[in-house]
């Protein structure tokens, strides 16, 4: 029982930092079958992520969209638009000042371009086992768009309800599965990496990087509560400062839903009306991730720039239209949404399986930062929310 209780007690950021540790120490004494044996392991693995994307997508997606159609009507209505423009604005944001910042920070000459594997200079699996998906990354968001904003508008709720209990084995099978091998993965990458010469780059770009997306986050949280100052006519400071406890609070748990008490008391402590406050701090814990957002936008970006990957402005403005709609999909677990936005990145940005880890790995080394940008912001969405309401016709169903 007390094993068990440690165990839960040793968070995802510790396992993949260790992983990272493990994966370039075993590297000087390994034997080469030893590393075979990682490197078979992380072919299976994955081929096993390619084939469950296109469900994670479907199973996450399609049951967001669709409850959204419930609820509030006008208030739902405006609350999701200004969660998905905060969203899309914090996107473009960290694209644009990435994009202007990275080549002065990063030195891409001696960078990640030889990630992509070669077979001459990567050890190869002992086997390897296909796991063809059963419809493309496309396909399946497409589909679950179609079902989603069906099942939003229709009377009947069976299918509906079929979808939410797919997505609980969805949320199972990443919370269960996934999320608790991803450290093996991560080690096998660094392993290999590492036996390449590759490692130096990389730790190089996860400081840098993180240093980046740090400072994007402070900036971002000034911006909306700026933004929600100026409407409410409220101290946009002050408001900021009662929300430090559900910021502070978040990098535990590294989950919006699991601090959407603490978040709800904050957003109360702002003079946000209880009702109000009650109907969107839980809706954006779900579909307000400006925060994390951030953060995938700017990992994208210096994984591309350092891989000679290019990164056209027309390309990330798709790209981050598309990922604030998948965000809603993001499960309430550590990693979470990066997991929801594996698809995206894949089917717009064409990333690898080895660009994929990178990204998990970069992306988690953020994680608590990420969750609490996301969760402090739900007080400015709140502070706006209750402007607009008071300065439209009453909305009598809450």
């Amino acid at each position: 029982m007390k094993s068990n209780q440690k165990r839960q007690k040793i968070g995802l950021l510790p396992k993949i930092l260790a992983a990272i540790a493990l994966g370039i120490g075993c590297s000087y004494f390994f034997p080469s079958w030893a590393v075979r044996v990682s490197v078979t392991y992380n072919d299976l693995f994955g081929n096993f992520l390619g084939f469950v994307i296109p469900l994670i997508i479907l199973g996450l997606v399609a049951p967001g969209i669709a409850e959204l159609g419930k609820g509030a009507g006008k208030l739902l209505g405006i609350t999701a638009l200004l969660a998905y423009g905060s969203t899309v604005l914090a996107g473009l944001f960290a694209y644009f000042t990435c994009s202007a910042v990275y080549p002065r920070l990063l030195d891409n000459s001696a960078g990640l371009a030889a990630l992509s594997p070669v077979d001459d200079a990567v050890l190869l699996p002992f086997f390897s086992i296909q796991m063809p998906p059963v419809m493309g990354v496309m396909s399946a968001l497409i589909l679950a768009f179609i079902l989603g904003l069906g099942l939003a508008q229709a009377a009947g709720r069976t299918f509906q309800h079929v979808l939410i209990e797919f997505r609980e084995v969805i949320t199972r099978l990443i919370s269960r599965v996934i999320i608790p091998l991803l450290p093996i993965y991560i080690f096998g990458i660094f392993l290999k990496m590492e036996a390449e010469g590759q490692v130096g780059g990389v730790i190089s770009l996860f400081l840098k990087v993180i240093l980046v997306i740090f400072v994007l986050h402070i900036l971002l949280l000034l911006f909306q509560f700026l933004i929600a100052g100026g409407v409410s006519g409220k101290n946009p400071f002050r408001l900021l400062r009662h929300m430090l406890p559900a910021y502070m609070t978040a990098l535990g748990p590294q989950s919006s839903a699991a601090t959407i008490p603490v978040t709800l008391q904050c957003t109360l402590r702002n003079g946000v009306k209880p009702e109000i406050a009650g109907f969107t701090v839980p809706l954006c814990a779900t579909i307000h991730l400006s925060g994390s957002t951030l953060k995938i936008v700017a990992c994208a970006v210096a994984i591309m720039y350092m891989t000679g990957m290019p990164t056209p402005p027309g390309l990330f403005i798709g790209f981050i239209l598309l990922l604030g709609i998948t965000m809603v999909a993001a499960p309430g677990v550590p990693g979470g949404a990066i997991m929801a936005a594996v698809g995206v990145l894949v089917s717009v940005l064409g990333f690898d399986e080895t660009l994929i880890a990178l990204m998990i790995a970069l992306y988690i080394a953020m994680d608590s930062f990420g969750t609490a940008a996301n969760v402090t912001g739900d007080g400015a969405i709140a502070v706006i929310v209750e402007r607009i309401y008071e300065s439209k016709t009453p909305v009598t169903e809450l």
